[in-house]
């Protein structure tokens, strides 16, 4: 496979009905943190909408093992995450009336942050997951993780060694997938035949309602909403049964999938999610063409306040280095020039330099030795507990999405 490729029908419905929504620039890859400054590869960063099924979609592809083989972002280094997926443990063993000995098999399940509260259950788990250092390291947590991609050929060999699933997740990874149609029938297989398929994925709604461009990036192929899930699900011989909203990620959908003939009721959830895409305009092009107005709307104001504080003489630094800050630091054009540096908490990414733009990676504790005037949190996210957390360093806090505040 070349290194980038562009595709021309929808991942979810296979029409080519695509018409463009965004143009984001080109882009380093959101997570190719560097160890020293050297010239990286840009790809396009441009999002598709399809005609037929609203998909939202990245128009190109970069090569996954590029993206994913050895990866920085360890899960388990956000307690907000940590509380979040153990709540989910919790729910669904209750809601799917799961056993102990229950076999559980999360796609993309990173360091085992969703396991471990099964595990603890009493549940079998098995993660399968491509970025290898970050494999080595659930297993070595005791969580048994497969180092590899997830595929049809996978699943044959994970049921012919544990026998079939009684739940297979995937959660924040079901948008950085390019063949679904391969994912869902390698997940087939893995299913008993009352057996759910749960995936967990930031929501197109919240994505355009609430102006989070910065979730836009090479590893986010697909930004899905309900209607285009179910036409994929239906087309490969499953049936969304149940819909949540939950607050991850600004905003994200739980979407639980059976198997067509299994008996699980559908419950009024799916419909009233449709219902609410459609009135959102999410089947338009009109919210699409009125977020790309505001995301260059909330570039040109961020650019002009940060760069008044600078000709003030204000230190700046920022608070967090997550993929969506690649998106937001490159195609804003925020560089070494306006942040001295940037604190994260995640140890894999100290002491390296952010993709495209080069600015240094320092623990927190740099925050208050330095104490800058301002701090821009590019971990917006988590902007709350951030806030909570550190309102003693001495300066103020600038929460650039969804929209602009100074607090």
């Amino acid at each position: 496979m070349k290194l980038v490729r562009r595709r021309t029908d929808c991942r979810a419905c296979g029409k080519r009905n695509l018409v463009q929504i965004l143009d984001l620039g080109k882009t380093p890859p959101a997570n190719a943190f560097l160890k020293k400054p050297q010239k990286q590869a840009l790809y396009p960063l441009q999002v598709n909408w399809c005609k037929n099924c609203n998909m939202v979609q990245l128009a190109h592809v970069v090569d996954p093992k590029l993206l994913f083989e050895n990866y920085v972002y360890a899960s388990s280094t956000s307690p907000v995450f940590v509380r979040h997926f153990k709540d989910l443990a919790k729910k669904i063993t209750k809601q799917l009336r799961l056993k102990r000995n229950s076999l559980i098999v999360d796609i993309g399940s990173n360091d085992g942050i969703l396991l471990k509260p099964f595990q603890r259950r009493g549940m079998q788990v098995l993660g399968i997951e491509p970025a290898r250092n970050i494999a080595k390291r659930a297993n070595k947590d005791g969580i048994p993780t497969v180092a590899d991609f997830f595929s049809v050929k996978l699943a044959k060999k994970v049921v012919a060694k544990f026998g079939q699933t009684d739940l297979v997740t995937a959660t924040n990874v079901f948008a950085h997938i390019d063949d679904l149609d391969g994912i869902v029938e390698g997940v087939k297989l893995l299913l008993k035949p009352r057996g759910v398929f749960l995936v967990e994925v930031a929501y197109l709604g919240d994505l355009v309602s609430k102006n989070l461009f910065d979730i836009v990036y090479h590893e986010h192929l697909c930004y899905w909403a309900v209607r285009p899930m179910k036409i994929l699900a239906e087309r490969l011989g499953m049936r969304v049964f149940d819909v949540e909203h939950v607050l991850t990620h600004g905003g994200s959908i739980r979407m639980m999938m059976k198997f067509k003939r299994a008996k699980r009721p559908v419950t009024n959830s799916v419909g009233n999610f449709v219902f609410r895409e459609k009135r959102l305009g999410l089947n338009k092009l009109t919210p699409y063409r009125a977020l790309a107005r505001r995301i260059e709307k909330n570039k040109m104001a961020l650019n002009k306040l940060l760069t008044k504080l600078k000709q003030q003489g204000k230190t700046i630094i920022g608070f967090g280095a997550p993929a969506k800050a690649t998106t937001l630091l490159n195609y804003f054009g925020i560089g070494k020039k306006t942040l001295d540096f940037i604190v994260d908490d995640s140890p894999y990414k100290q002491g390296l330099l952010t993709p495209g733009k080069h600015i240094s990676v320092l623990a927190t504790k740099a925050m208050y030795e330095i104490k800058p005037d301002y701090v821009l949190i590019l971990a917006w996210n988590f902007a709350d507990s951030i806030i909570k957390a550190h309102k003693d360093f001495g300066g103020r806090f600038i929460i650039p999405v969804p929209k602009l505040e100074v607090v």
